[in-house]
């Protein structure tokens, strides 16, 4: 007769009280913890149950004593981090008072929520609502039959225990940050209709975009999933907006993944906001910016209030709602080149007569310099030509280090591009080098002899102590420390950029000088090229621009990228072509001439390099002094133009 295994079954309470000789009362009392069983028998009792391996009735259990030990969370949609994190404070905190939580996803549907919630109630002692979606009047009347109950994110009614967040404060820091940054024209990615967080934050937008002059506010539906932001994308780039708050960070996260498929430069060409600050949101590409909510503290409060409740206790039904504190990442930056101008009015064209008359730094939120350039008669107009970011926000992995952009002409193009797709890594105009005792301030992957590009983790950082300005208004000057990869400072840098109108006012001119002092001991930099790689000298002041219909790299007497890649020339021109511009940009070394890098098919780059085939060392206690001096205009330049301009730059 073949045995049935699972015919077995689970010991009762009338078999540990038998084999430990008292009465089914008497186990019950133990097993449910109450203290009026003998000390001597209680142990009895457990010692038998453990070895029968007895486990009480959950069921019975809670007949009994009548409750279940179990609260319900009921949340919109299960697959959002947001709710998780929510979630698993609930369960944490609920967990070490002996509580289970049973869970429970509307799927975003307002017509099933009630129903849900009402079921959830009847298996559990009590219930925390998570961003209900049904209509006020609904939600109301189910709090009453639902008690006790908790709600998370909805509008307080002081009868009802709700713990709410500060989603306008939020979205005002959000707004504060990009209208600093110079955005003007803003774009929302609307959340769920139904959502009471979306409604606050769209409101705060709104009341954003009437108080502050000059800004705009767009508006498009989207949703609350990846998805909904992937599919936004197009709409966003046909707003013509120059950033996006979207409705939370999974919105946002879509809308990266679909522009950069498009190949659109975040923030270079678009600034992108989430909201939440899930646990991704800093692994985005690029870092996001967002405003983070505590999630997690947020469920444990819910917990605690719902535990008072239980109890029998009244805690304040109206706590003060939690403020979302900005948290600056890579996904936002200064507006996108031309955009201000836009926004101001000013229609400039490369065949225009400019001239600029004055160019000045100015501290404020960043340091700006602004040239004020004649486009008529008697039109006198304040143009940002440049912007020093000091590049706190840059992932580690970019190496964090100060950089200027967004760097125009006259007429207001663009000559700097960030974060492109092709090298994240570039950053408008900085001091990038490859290696400095075996660290990167050059950000992205090491080039190692015998395996190539690698990704390590030996980024450092160059950390500005602050920014001051010259007298006149005409010098920024900035002291560094740059640190390796374990924090430990390798050299002190002063770098000083001064800036200039040409003496025939047809442009500007800037002259960026840094001494890089050895005091904390010997340094050695070094470069892809020392390290096997030809012709990959690069590191030093490194100048990346954006793309051009077509970009001419010259050089004295020299043509060509082939011709003035790796040249001692003692200045090089890039003179890129657009449909309605023509710029040109003449880089000139002071007299101690370094090798040239530069890259025109590719991408376009360039700057002296300071270890071009061999590495450069700086003994302990002395000091390097580097510089180049970059003249804007707003037409091609002849080599002859671009000598006689040359010679003034350092003048």
């Amino acid at each position: 007769m073949t045995q049935n295994v699972w015919a077995r079954t689970a010991p009762t309470i009338a078999e540990v009280a038998n084999a430990a000789g008292v009465s089914r009362a008497t186990v019950s009392r133990v097993m449910n913890g109450r203290v009026t069983v003998d000390p001597d028998l209680a142990q009895r009792v457990r010692e038998v149950a453990e070895r029968l391996q007895y486990r009480p009735s959950n069921v019975a259990r809670s007949l009994s004593l009548g409750r279940t030990n179990t609260v319900a969370v009921v949340v919109p949609d299960l697959a959002n981090p947001m709710f998780q994190q929510v979630l698993r404070g609930v369960a944490g905190a609920a967990g070490e008072a002996g509580y289970r939580v049973l869970v429970a996803d509307t799927s975003e549907s307002e017509v099933d929520e009630q129903q849900v919630a009402l079921d959830a109630r009847t298996r559990c002692d009590a219930l925390v609502l998570v961003s209900p979606r049904m209509p006020e009047a609904t939600l109301r009347t189910l709090l009453q039959q639902v008690g006790p109950v908790v709600v998370v994110n909805r509008e307080q009614d002081g009868i009802t225990s709700t713990l709410t967040i500060d989603y306008a404060a939020g979205v005002e820091d959000i707004v504060e940050h990009l209208v600093g940054l110079g955005h003007r024209h803003l774009l929302y990615l609307a959340g769920p209709p139904s959502s009471a967080s979306h409604l606050t934050r769209l409101g705060a937008l709104r009341a954003a975009a009437a108080r502050l002059d000059g800004v705009r506010l767009s508006e498009r539906a989207a949703g609350p999933s990846v998805e909904s932001g992937y599919a936004a994308a197009e709409d966003v780039l046909a707003s013509r907006a120059t950033a996006v708050v979207a409705y939370n960070d999974l919105v946002a996260f879509g809308l990266l993944a679909r522009l950069n498929e498009l190949g659109v430069a975040v923030p270079a060409e678009i600034s992108v906001t989430g909201f939440d600050d899930i646990e991704f949101a800093r692994f985005a590409v690029p870092s996001m910016t967002t405003a983070a909510v505590p999630q997690r503290e947020l469920g444990r409060l819910a917990w605690q209030h719902l535990a008072a409740l239980v109890a029998g206790d009244h805690p304040d039904p109206s706590p003060a709602a939690i403020r979302p504190v900005l948290a600056v990442r890579a996904s936002t930056g200064p507006v996108p080149p031309g955009a201000r101008l836009e926004a101001d009015h000013v229609r400039l064209r490369s065949d225009s007569t400019t001239s600029v008359l004055t160019t000045t730094w100015a501290e404020g939120d960043a340091a700006t310099l602004t040239g004020v350039v004649r486009v008529g008669p008697d039109d006198d107009v304040r143009i940002p030509l440049a912007h020093y970011d000091t590049g706190t926000s840059l992932a580690s992995v970019h190496s964090p280090r100060p950089f200027l952009h967004p760097v125009r002409s006259a007429c207001g193009v663009a000559l700097t591009q960030t974060s492109p797709v092709d090298h994240r890594h570039h950053y408008g105009v900085s001091m990038a080098v490859a290696s400095v005792n075996g660290t990167s301030h050059w950000g992205g992957r090491t080039f190692l002899r015998d395996e190539g590009p690698t990704l390590l983790p030996n980024h450092g950082r160059q950390d500005s102590l602050g920014v001051r300005f010259g007298d006149d208004g005409t010098t920024l000057v900035d002291r560094l420390v740059w640190r390796d990869e374990h924090g430990r400072p390798q050299l002190r840098e002063e770098r000083r950029i001064a800036a200039s109108p040409l003496d025939d006012a047809s442009g500007w001119a800037m002259r960026w000088t840094s001494v890089l002092d050895a005091r904390h001991g010997a340094v050695r930099i070094e470069s892809p090229a020392t390290n096997g790689r030809p012709g990959a000298g690069y590191g030093g002041i490194f100048w990346r621009l954006p793309s051009a219909d077509a970009t001419t790299v010259l050089g004295e007497g020299l043509v060509g990228e082939d011709a003035v890649h790796g040249s001692s020339s003692p200045w090089l021109a890039l003179v890129q072509r657009r449909e309605q511009a023509t710029t040109t940009l003449l880089l000139v070394q002071p007299t101690d001439v370094r090798p040239w890098f530069v890259r025109v098919r590719e991408y376009v780059g360039a700057g002296p390099a300071l270890a071009w085939d061999a590495p450069l060392g700086i003994a302990a206690g002395d000091a390097l002094s580097v510089g180049v001096a970059a003249v804007v205009v707003d037409r091609a330049l002849t080599e002859d133009e671009c000598a006689e301009l040359a010679g003034q730059a350092w003048a």
